[in-house]
């Protein structure tokens, strides 16, 4: 059975030192970027020790999973965009873009190319969705580049970052949506997600069929400082409208669902046979480590509702989405990950794989 980590890997502690010492001026980038290169390897070698049959980069020398892209046009951005609340009360601000065009600061080939240094396993890469960065637009517009224009730069943008990293040599690309459900807590009649699945669709189509297949889409209620955005939005409200995703993986958070049957329920209707839905059997924000025989009880409850051949596991979300989320050790997660293999290869022993 598939088994495959989501995405990004608390930074170790030495690496977070050197990102603020290189903010406030007290290093220079060369200094940084050894650090960045160090922190990479390490990752990536706990990854490989888990026994994980694919592996990612952690998303080690991203400030976060949602503005990699934005590095590099700070001149293009004004910081007071839509903000993010959570259930805990804190907060996440985005930009607002102030001028066109649109172009990615950074790739993610870039972080394809620096892992694959390493990596000896196939490596998954993460990127951001185009309707996310769609947010950066403001509502009453940027005079001289219409909307419209914008969007164009945008789906351009996304596409070359889908197809750079698979040149790079990703194995496949993992499109991260966490805005979808979000967005029915935005707007609960469905429409801006209608819309973001519009859009985000408007990028896949640009790929054949065989190269969807190795395309995915990850969703989630948010994950950071062990709180999230969105938990309380119903995925029976969003899991209809998601499946419309032009690609041939889902990574869907379940393990903190509350009522996993219920939605497992609801995603063996939406299958299709191109489809393959990665169940998340590790909660990321709970900080009690799973043991084996967890994870192993979690993917048997999947696969007596959903289609084995069409099932595989991964973690909920990413560990620690945002650079200074500290929330979660780094032991710790690793060690969620060796659960997460172990348990996906006792049940799949069991189901006879």
């Amino acid at each position: 059975m598939q088994t495959e980590p989501i995405g990004s890997i608390p930074r170790p502690p030495a690496l977070l030192k050197a990102m603020q010492a290189f903010q406030a001026g007290a290093i220079p980038r060369q200094e940084l970027d050894a650090s960045f290169a160090s922190a990479l390897r390490d990752t990536i070698e706990q990854l490989e020790q888990t026994g994980s049959p694919v592996i990612s980069d952690g998303e080690q020398t991203k400030p976060s999973f949602a503005t990699y892209p934005l590095s590099g046009i700070e001149g293009q951005l004004a910081p007071d965009g839509v903000v993010i609340p959570f259930a805990d009360g804190h907060t996440r601000q985005l930009p607002r873009l102030t001028s066109g065009p649109f172009r990615y600061g950074v790739h993610a080939a870039s972080f394809t190319s620096a892992a694959k240094r390493y990596a000896k396993a196939p490596l998954k890469q993460a990127v951001i969705s185009a309707s996310a960065l769609s947010l950066l637009y403001p509502a009453d517009g940027i005079p001289g580049y219409a909307r419209e224009g914008f969007l164009a730069d945008l789906i351009n943008e996304a596409e070359s970052d889908i197809r750079g990293a698979l040149r790079a040599g990703a194995d496949s690309v993992q499109i991260d949506f966490t805005e979808g459900r979000l967005s029915l807590k935005l707007d609960p009649s469905g429409g801006l997600l209608r819309n973001f699945i519009a859009l985000n669709n408007q990028v896949l189509d640009r790929f054949s069929a065989e190269e969807r297949q190795r395309l995915g889409v990850h969703v989630c209620p948010g994950g950071d400082h062990d709180s999230t955005h969105s938990a309380d939005v119903d995925y029976a409200g969003f899991l209809p409208d998601l499946f419309q995703m032009n690609v041939g993986r889902f990574y869907l958070q379940m393990a903190s669902e509350r009522d996993r049957k219920r939605v497992l329920a609801l995603v063996s209707g939406l299958l299709r046979p191109h489809h393959t839905v990665f169940i998340g059997v590790i909660d990321v924000i709970n900080p009690q480590v799973e043991t084996a025989a967890e994870v192993r009880d979690r993917v048997l409850e999947a696969a007596r509702i959903l289609p084995v051949a069409q099932m595989g596991t991964c973690d909920d979300c990413g560990f620690s989405p945002f650079a200074d989320d500290t929330s979660t050790a780094r032991d710790v997660a690793f060690s969620k990950i060796r659960a997460r293999v172990e348990g996906t290869a006792m049940a799949a022993r069991d189901l006879g794989l």
